[in-house]
């Protein structure tokens, strides 16, 4: 199962340059990892004092679990140690030439692994949270960070009568498309907010009966659980600000 529980990349480079690169690759990598929004004070590094027979730098990124701080990813250099076995071995050489300097050699690589599962539970256990609430009520909620919520919005009518179920369909079919969606008339729409808030669904929007006529509709924040009053026409831009996992990517620029 290990291959399925890893995400692996290894990076060639030239000798002689792969301490540079391996702090490169340290520097993205974190901020990779903080990008997701689960906070920076909860990442740290580890540096290797005794490293493998094949490296000349280790490092892992930590993340402090309830259970203290412990290894999500490991970034090595690991020398030509890997190509250079596969050569010795197979009898064949792989090698590259490098026009600039006009010579031949054997790569260095850098290497950077990701355990899945790991980062599956660094989720799951920084997002839950069980919150007293002013009214006297208790919630549990999953504040995953939007762009990571397997769910992004709930479209929730009022009542199931009325004309509101018909047009929550309708903003339900404009938004699916792009976003995972639920659609829930069942229960009261406290019992609703609070089904939605323990999965960790970003938001809600409830239609009622005002809706119909001014085509506005109410979107509940999940962790914040403010309500703000926003035209429907402008819900898809409100939800993909937020959601698109293309904010994290931008952050790396």
């Amino acid at each position: 199962m290990r291959e399925f529980e890893q995400m692996e990349m290894q990076f060639f480079i030239k000798p002689g340059t792969e301490l540079d690169w391996f702090a490169k690759w340290k520097e993205n990598r974190m901020a990779w990892h903080k990008a997701l929004g689960m906070g920076d004070e909860n990442y740290r590094f580890h540096d290797h004092d005794k490293l493998a027979h094949y490296a000349n730098a280790a490092t892992d990124i930590e993340f402090r679990f309830p259970f203290g701080f412990k290894e999500l990813e490991g970034i090595h250099s690991r020398t030509d140690f890997d190509l250079g076995n596969h050569q010795k071995f197979s009898g064949k050489k792989i090698q590259y030439f490098d026009p600039e300097v006009g010579e031949n050699y054997v790569p260095y690589v850098v290497e950077t692994s990701i355990g899945v599962d790991r980062m599956f539970l660094a989720v799951l256990s920084n997002s839950y949270k069980e919150e007293q609430l002013e009214n006297g009520e208790s919630r549990v909620v999953l504040s995953i960070p939007a762009p990571l919520a397997p769910v992004k919005v709930a479209v929730l009518p009022l009542i199931k009568k009325d004309g509101l179920p018909e047009l929550a369909r309708e903003i339900m079919d404009e938004l699916k498309y792009d976003f995972n969606c639920q659609y829930d008339e069942k229960d009261s729409i406290g019992k609703r907010y609070r089904r939605q808030d323990a999965i960790g669904t970003p938001f809600c929007v409830t239609i009622d009966h005002d809706s119909l006529n001014d085509r506005c509709v109410t979107i509940r924040h999940r962790d914040s659980m403010q309500q703000e009053r926003v035209k429907i026409e402008d819900l898809h831009a409100i939800i993909s600000k937020e959601v698109n996992l293309s904010n994290i990517l931008k952050k790396l620029k």
